[in-house]
């Protein structure tokens, strides 16, 4: 018997909808200098932190952009991940 066809893969999904949001970001920043509505969106993340231990400097940070095109892009992937299935 196979693990996990039946409920789905959630790396699968997972994918999705990280590939629905770069689309959709790009297609978003691309299509908003003609819509302008478009490039309307939000960001949050960390902001960046450094340590700096002598002989390694380490610095991390991680900032998420999010325009209505990646909404979009979110909704088609779960559409298309569904309609997989």
């Amino acid at each position: 018997m196979s693990r996990g066809y039946s409920r789905g893969n959630g790396w699968i999904l997972f994918l999705m909808i990280m590939s629905g949001i770069l689309i959709g970001g790009f297609l978003g920043e691309l299509l908003g200098q003609y819509v302008p509505i478009l490039k309307y969106g939000m960001s949050f993340g960390v902001s960046t932190h450094t340590w700096n231990l002598r002989i390694l400097q380490l610095t991390l940070g991680f900032t998420f952009n999010i325009n209505m095109f990646s909404v979009i892009g979110i909704i088609a992937a779960i559409f298309f991940y569904n309609k997989m299935k």
